[in-house]
């Protein structure tokens, strides 16, 4: 769209197109998962220009040592600003160049039931009687209340309370 101001013999486009690129590029920065300050955005520009003309000037991928003297920004400074401008990158991509492990394969699962305190705590449960047992699994595992479980072992909800208490205490003692 192209409107042209008759008094001053100017195009809309003349001088709005500053105004718009301002506010695209502010609405872009600003509306991003995580934020990244202007500071470490000219730092990551100046790195990634001093990491191209070294590398043409040594015939090689220059090291963050080469890229801190260059550009006098600290050395584990540039590691960081490199981490935080990097790109995301898909699961599915290669780790280390290597086609048969992607990001995927690599990355751990947390196994809750391998968890040496949870296995420690299995254990322990093997050793309280019956009633005890029924109690913490009523409890914790199935979501009963107090007052469900008096009524399912035909004890009052102040005894299912006390007994609650001195497995809990029995346990932490054991763990």
């Amino acid at each position: 769209m192209d409107i042209q101001n008759k008094t001053n013999n100017t195009r809309f486009s003349t001088y709005a197109y500053y105004y718009v690129w301002g506010e695209v590029t502010s609405y872009i920065r600003e509306n991003k998962t995580i934020k990244v300050s202007r500071d470490i955005i000219r730092k990551s520009k100046q790195i990634e220009k001093a990491d191209e003309i070294l590398s043409q000037m040594l015939l090689r991928k220059a090291s963050d040592y080469e890229i801190s003297v260059y550009t006098g920004i600290k050395e584990e400074e540039i590691g960081f600003i490199k981490e935080i401008c990097s790109y995301t990158k898909s699961l599915d991509e290669g780790l280390n160049n290597d086609e048969q492990i992607s990001y995927y394969n690599s990355v751990g699962v947390y196994d809750r039931n391998m968890d040496p305190t949870i296995i420690a705590l299995h254990q322990e449960l093997e050793y309280l009687s019956p009633e005890e047992r029924q109690i913490i699994y009523d409890k914790y595992y199935n979501g009963y209340t107090q007052s469900e479980i008096s009524n399912n072992l035909g004890i009052s909800q102040a005894q299912v309370s006390r007994k609650e208490n001195k497995i809990l205490e029995k346990l932490k003692v054991r763990l």
